[in-house]
């Protein structure tokens, strides 16, 4: 099966995930402006062709260390969450303004893996969802890799679209090996799979490594869900997506019927 057989351009909810290492400068940690307005413009045009769209943005921890004079990632709990609140504010303040500039209307979503766990919060969720969807809006949500395939479950979006700092899932890691060959087409997530995870990245802004990915992947095949890993250090790639005509790694759907996201949550995520 080729990347051509998937016909993204019929696809009518998509989620995209965008993470730190591919919305900051790598040099100083600051967010890149042009590439935060190429992509809320990709995002508009996607709406702009009728599909419901959601973002999962990371970045928030990242924004907050720059905006309190931090110079290294914080590693103290406390300090990460201090981080995250005052970089939450600033990161979606940005994001509304440049949404408002193509017409199109953010809310933002905050949710946890315990927000699916228990069943009053989860339907709440997905009824918020579904709603802003109804009105028109885009749902942006924080948090990382994993959320993303969770939230995609959720509102039973077609795709969900990772982009990260690297092309997809390769053979091996490209980083060290230049022989290592991109895996273009995932039918199946059996174990050998699953077993090239690597749990490291290169990223001193971004934490997701491509266990995170493979762990997404898992989530949103079972739950019948396609998802793309893609490089975002060009956002165009969004539309190559949707043109059936870009580089990056297919996870194809398998959805399983008796696939619960709510004990997937608890047995393997805690």
């Amino acid at each position: 099966m080729d990347q051509s057989s998937f016909h993204f351009h019929e696809k009518k909810r998509v989620v995209v995930k965008i993470g730190s290492s591919s919305l900051n400068y790598e040099e100083t940690g600051s967010l890149n402006f042009t590439k935060l307005e190429h992509l809320v413009r990709e995002l508009c045009n996607l709406r702009n062709r009728g599909m419901d769209v959601c973002l999962v943005s990371s970045g928030a921890i990242a924004v907050g260390r720059q905006s309190l004079g931090m110079t290294e990632r914080p590693r103290e709990l406390s300090t990460k969450q201090a981080c995250a609140a005052v970089g939450q504010a600033r990161l979606m303040m940005i994001y509304q303004k440049l949404f408002a500039e193509y017409n199109q209307v953010a809310g933002q979503v905050l949710m946890t893996k315990n927000t699916m766990v228990n069943p009053v919060s989860r339907e709440n969720a997905k009824n918020t969802f579904d709603e802003l969807f109804r009105l028109g809006a885009i749902p942006i949500v924080n948090e990382n890799d994993t959320l993303s395939a969770i939230v995609a479950s959720l509102i039973g979006a077609d795709l969900l679209i990772l982009l990260s700092d690297i092309d997809g899932l390769f053979t091996d890691d490209p980083h060290k090996n230049p022989d290592a060959k991109l895996i273009e087409v995932v039918e199946k997530m059996d174990s050998d799979i699953l077993g090239m995870a690597k749990s490291t990245t290169g990223s001193d802004v971004g934490t997701g490594g491509m266990a995170t990915k493979l762990t997404a992947a898992k989530i949103a095949t079972l739950s019948g869900t396609d998802m793309i890993i893609a490089n975002g250090a060009d956002v165009c790639v969004l539309h190559h997506i949707f043109d059936d005509s870009f580089r990056g790694t297919i996870f194809k759907a398998q959805k399983k019927e008796t696939f619960r996201i709510q004990d997937f949550i608890l047995e393997t995520i805690g």
